[in-house]
């Protein structure tokens, strides 16, 4: 999946230790996909992650643009057990 990261998921990404496997793992095979509440432009792909206990990464990427562009990234602690 042809993808561009924003300065804030890269260090998002470092900062959580989120694996790029994970990330596009997230991209490209979603359990769950939801609009965002405040940004149309924006979607949130949720997967869960099962190296990493089965915590479920939210994935929140621009799709209007080409390549989409991921904003941020992170274990959503308020969807455990809800994939």
């Amino acid at each position: 999946m042809n993808y561009e990261l924003s300065h804030h998921a890269r260090d998002a990404m470092a900062k959580r230790m989120i694996a790029t496997p994970w990330l596009e793992h997230a991209l490209a095979n979603p359990t769950r996909v939801e609009q965002d509440e405040h940004d149309p432009s924006l979607e949130h792909r949720l997967a869960a992650i099962t190296q990493f206990g089965n915590r479920v990464l939210r994935v929140v990427v621009n799709s209007t643009v080409s390549p989409i562009n991921v904003v941020t990234v992170y274990f959503d602690r308020s969807m455990k057990g809800k994939l």
